[in-house]
């Protein structure tokens, strides 16, 4: 058996045979080709030329798209901070609730997912317009004259981010809670500790994997989700996401919008490799 091992160590089993064929194709070389493009001119009418250049990456300094990325970190920032303030509490007490209603609570939390994110964020366009609910709501009882313009700008992007990602958040803080070895805590009590000490000295250090692993689900999606400034911010809201949808569909310069994807997947990498540096447990390094 020793020498069967050592003769098969190093060779690949068929039955993984898919795994990396699928990962080949549909990561791999879409990656490559991306990199490849984002050295590349822009071609006369679409497409590229076969010339090398660096001007794409050069041309992201510009202080016009370092504007745009400034926004997307900032809306990114506000955004995971908002969740993570309603989110940690949701998750606390949903994790404090007896077994059973906390299946219902979560299948609650996941409803939502069960129907296109385009449509629930409608939902929330309905509420939100001139004659919508909640202006009429308002104008009814006398607490305004004039309809609030409640769509079209930072506020109402941030509000559709935080509808939008706040059950990753939650998720992520609720399994690192539920996991939470209460009698510590309740050592930490009889030791002289009050509810809030035991709380800011206990349960939120031990809890701090999850609120790292839902800041990094929170942030990394915020600068890519397009649609959202779209339907909130309208052409007022820039995010790094949108830049590159015009850039490879409007403008059709291929090789501008891969670099600033190339610069997307980087700040991506940078925030989970900042996560696997910061949270120590191993069943948090396992599930990335």
């Amino acid at each position: 058996m020793r020498r069967r091992a050592e003769k098969n160590k190093g060779k690949v089993s068929p039955a993984l045979w898919p795994m990396y064929i699928t990962t080949i194709a549909f990561i791999v070389l879409p990656l490559l080709y991306i990199v490849g493009i984002s050295f590349l001119e822009k071609g006369d009418y679409f497409g590229v030329k076969n010339v090398v250049t660096i001007e794409n990456y050069h041309k992201i300094f510009d202080p016009m798209y370092l504007s745009v990325l400034w926004e997307s970190l900032k809306l990114a920032i506000i955004t995971t901070v908002l969740t993570f303030l309603i989110g940690y509490p949701f998750a606390y007490c949903t994790a404090k609730l007896p077994v059973k209603w906390r299946g219902m609570v979560r299948m609650l939390l996941m409803t939502p997912f069960w129907l296109n994110s385009l449509i629930r964020l409608n939902g929330w366009i309905i509420l939100m317009k001139a004659n919508g609910v909640i202006n009429t709501v308002l104008q009814s009882m006398g607490l305004i004259e004039e309809p609030l313009q409640l769509l079209y700008n930072d506020g109402a992007v941030i509000i559709g981010m935080v509808y939008a990602l706040a059950p990753f958040m939650i998720l992520a803080i609720y399994n690192s809670v539920e996991k939470l070895d209460w009698s510590l805590v309740e050592a930490a009590r009889d030791l002289g500790a009050g509810p809030v000490k035991a709380f800011f000295t206990v349960t939120l250090p031990l809890s701090l994997p999850g609120i790292i692993a839902g800041c990094v689900l929170v942030f990394v999606p915020c600068i890519g989700l397009f649609y959202v400034s779209d339907l909130f911010g309208g052409s007022k809201t820039m995010l790094l996401g949108s830049l590159i949808r015009n850039e490879m569909l409007q403008a059709r310069n291929w090789p501008f919008g891969a670099a600033l994807s190339m610069l997307m997947l980087i700040a991506t990498i940078g925030a989970l490799q900042l996560y696997k540096k910061i949270a120590k447990t191993d069943s948090l390094q396992g599930i990335m």
